[in-house]
């Protein structure tokens, strides 16, 4: 059942707009015998609630506060995600998500950028 921004209801709570990408299936997924991939959600709170679901310790949390904020999940966890409403998406949608993010009106994050540093790739020009 569809729920607000996508969101799906849960099989018993409420709906929750909780994102799990598809890395586990790329090389990038691979951490050590584990597969991994990101769970993301529209709101720090929904994500921190899955996070209390599928077992997770708060204190995992990658990026936190910034529009990157995510969970590095194994797919065992992704499974119990899915189960409890959790939506299914692409790492090109996850990035899609991140990007709306940071175009959202009232978005205060902006990646801080040291004096001198360049950009993966020469963000000056070069290669």
């Amino acid at each position: 059942m569809r729920g607000r921004a996508g969101g799906r209801q849960g099989k018993d709570h409420g709906t929750m707009a909780v994102y799990v990408d598809n890395m586990h299936l790329t090389e990038m997924g691979r951490f050590g015998p584990y597969r991994m991939c990101h769970m993301l959600a529209d709101t720090t709170e929904e994500l921190l609630a899955m996070a209390d679901r599928i077992g997770m310790d708060h204190k995992w949390i990658q990026k936190a506060g910034t529009v990157h904020e995510h969970f590095d999940i194994p797919t065992y966890r992704r499974r119990m995600a899915v189960l409890y409403g959790a939506i299914e998406i692409t790492m090109i949608e996850a990035g899609r998500i991140v990007s709306a993010r940071r175009k959202a009106p009232g978005n205060t994050y902006a990646a801080p950028v040291r004096a001198g540093a360049r950009r993966a790739g020469g963000g000056d020009g070069s290669k």
